[in-house]
């Protein structure tokens, strides 16, 4: 076979889900249908280049409801399947309320010198008019693409990488946005054109290997607080009292963070917990002051407060490993 085998791994979401009444977008239940029968749904067409296509269900859930063990699984399926010479590429169909975060996770733990190709859909698989199939079809050609490697997201036409994306929109199909950046290319008619022409290289960014993953029983307890006009300590004093390991801040503007909060944190920080920040800012990041950083807290930026948790988690984890 002169291709690699193209693996599509099933994690349920709205891709999945299923409504009573075919005009319903709103009022379904996630995660019904079976990752063989949306591979099916979707090359109804046609088939997707010249590669073999397999499809393995790793999980059925609303992605509302991701967790650690369900990223657990994923990461090791997709890394086995990455390890297999005869595989080629890795697409996953996931619901699109924690798409983000998994796609970072993803791009965090796996050694991808092969394309893993997230893709979701905003409206369930008995809509009108599904979005569900083309958004399949369009990740398996972006997963096709002569060496293409690393964790992207595919949507509505759009291709992103795995930092910038964002869910934006609760409803409309074009749900993603990188914000400033932009997406990193579409996909027309089969036809995958990059913005720039060519593949742009994604930063390897991995913080846990993935035999780590493997043997992780449980991840450290990370938390996110938000910054706001009349914030308090309440939040921050009841999450350390609960024995949380890391808080990231979602802070206003350039990490700026209410003074109330402020002397929470730095509490927490004595007592041990790991402190970080993040910007609620939908658009660009931190920067630095220059007589240095200027932050009261270690500054994540490029990075959401959910992506800012994870790299968080998985920093305290690399700590615990044993060696």
């Amino acid at each position: 076979m002169e291709l690699g085998r193209l693996m599509v791994l099933g994690t349920g979401g709205t891709i999945a889900g299923v409504a009573a009444v075919a005009g319903d977008n709103v009022g379904y239940a996630a995660a019904q249908v079976g990752v063989q029968a949306l591979l099916a749904q979707a090359t109804a067409g046609g088939e997707v280049g010249t590669r073999e296509v397999r499809a393995e269900q790793v999980a059925q859930i609303d992605s509302k409801d991701m967790d650690f063990a369900v990223w657990r699984t994923l990461a090791l399926r997709c890394q086995h399947h990455l390890d297999d010479p005869q595989v080629g590429a890795v697409v996953v169909t996931h619901g699109t309320d924690t798409l983000e975060e998994t796609a970072w996770f993803l791009h965090c733990v796996l050694k991808a010198d092969k394309p893993v190709v997230l893709t979701c859909a905003m409206r369930p698989a008995t809509a009108l008019a599904p979005d569900g199939p083309q958004n399949l079809r369009d990740a398996m050609v972006v997963a096709c693409a002569a060496g293409l490697r690393g964790v992207w997201v595919v949507c509505a036409g759009e291709v992103h990488g795995a930092q910038q994306v964002q869910k934006v929109h609760p409803y409309r199909p074009n749900a993603f946005s990188s914000g400033e950046s932009g997406p990193l290319g579409w996909v027309e008619e089969k036809t995958l054109r990059w913005a720039q022409n060519e593949a742009p290289a994604q930063a390897r960014s991995t913080l846990v290997a993935i035999k780590d993953v493997a043997q992780c029983a449980s991840w450290p307890r990370v938390e996110i607080t938000m910054s706001y006009a009349g914030a308090s300590a309440a939040t921050v004093e009841a999450l350390v009292a609960s024995s949380v390991e890391g808080l990231v801040v979602a802070a206003t503007g350039n990490g700026t963070v209410h003074r109330a909060l402020q002397g929470a944190l730095r509490q927490a920080q004595a007592q041990g917990v790991a402190v970080r920040l993040a910007t609620r800012c939908p658009l660009g990041q931190t920067i630095a002051h220059p007589e240095g950083d200027g932050f009261d807290f270690p500054c994540m930026p490029g990075l959401s407060p959910v992506k800012a948790r994870i790299s968080l988690m998985l920093e305290l984890a690399a700590a615990q490993a044993p060696g």
